[in-house]
């Protein structure tokens, strides 16, 4: 069995996790982290797909972020110096999208941090002044775990280990949502990229090939609203998919068009409804910490303020 050793491990390679590495990384600290996925994104995952012979990629998760803070506003700059993100202004004045797909900016951050991607951490166990990992395949060794994924997992995770932690990202509920991503042979006669229909059965839908550096002559991202979601939750993929294109040609008053190509993605904790009041949670004792969206606000900005609050604690030994 594998067992290797760090000063600090990361659970979770999304925007909250991969910030807070990087940071701590800058203070000098020896940082590794874990994801269960085969490459960067978590809600800001671009799902590929081969259509009709071309290589087509769907933002089917995060649509796009904005900064309300100098900081995250200074860090969406530094994104674009690097050519990992666009503006699309389509959303907003002040909307951005990650090129070539929404989770460019996670990549760029995973090739400077030592990541260990496929790599499900099924449970921790305290042992003397330190932590044990346990992963499919093998243990790994830490002074310091922090855990930067979704509420209802990081709360499992923690449950025996941590219990007064684990009751803190127990109490977030998150709503869900359903994803279809689907691409058309024609353009659709729909004006305007971006769709918002509050109430309906449709909550946002957008023509993804109308992103920056986006691939593909028409296809679609459309998402179930919250409340079309949770009464959806638990159809099959087929199912959504039908129901969801039934939907989006019954809202936009289109007659309807079979798609070249059309998949449903189940996001079960999609929007966190935030009850916390510290950005990120550190226990200086043992060694464990949280950070997440959820402790701040449900967007990409939320997560990253997490993860430089977390960072920020652990390096002034707070």
């Amino acid at each position: 069995m594998d067992r290797t050793q760090s000063d600090i491990a990361i659970i979770g390679a999304g925007m909250s996790g991969l910030t807070c590495a990087l940071a701590l990384g800058e203070q000098g600290f020896a940082v590794r982290v874990f994801d269960k996925g085969r490459g960067p994104g978590g809600r800001m995952a671009a799902r590929r797909a081969e259509i009709a012979g071309e290589k087509v990629s769907f933002d089917h998760g995060a649509q796009y972020f904005a900064a309300k803070s100098s900081e995250f506003t200074a860090q969406i700059a530094a994104w674009a110096d690097a050519g990992v993100v666009a503006p699309w202004p389509v959303a907003g004045e002040d909307a951005w999208v990650g090129v070539p797909g929404m989770n460019g900016p996670l990549r760029h951050m995973s090739q400077q941090a030592e990541v260990s991607w496929g790599a499900r951490i099924e449970r921790l166990e305290r042992e003397g002044e330190g932590w044990v990992l346990f992963a499919d395949g093998g243990t790994h060794r830490a002074d310091i775990v922090l855990v930067a994924v979704p509420a209802e997992q990081a709360a499992g995770l923690l449950a025996e280990v941590a219990p007064e932690l684990a009751a803190i990202p127990a109490t977030i509920q998150s709503e869900p949502c359903w994803a279809l991503m689907a691409a058309f042979e024609e353009q659709l006669p729909i004006t305007g990229d971006c769709l918002n229909d509050e109430g309906g059965a449709i909550g946002w839908a957008a023509r993804n090939s109308a992103k920056p550096s986006r691939t593909g002559q028409e296809t679609w991202v459309i998402h179930g609203s919250a409340e079309w979601s949770r009464a959806n939750l638990e159809q099959s993929p087929e199912e959504a998919t039908s129901k969801l294109l039934a939907a989006f040609f019954s809202q936009t008053q289109l007659p309807f068009k079979q798609p070249l190509h059309a998949a449903a993605h189940r996001w079960r904790y999609a929007f966190p409804q935030v009850q916390s009041a510290l950005p990120a949670h550190w226990d200086p004792k043992r060694g464990i910490g949280l950070a997440g969206d959820y402790l701040v606000a449900p967007r990409v900005e939320g997560a990253w303020l997490s993860g430089k609050a977390l960072a920020a604690m652990i390096a002034q030994g707070k």
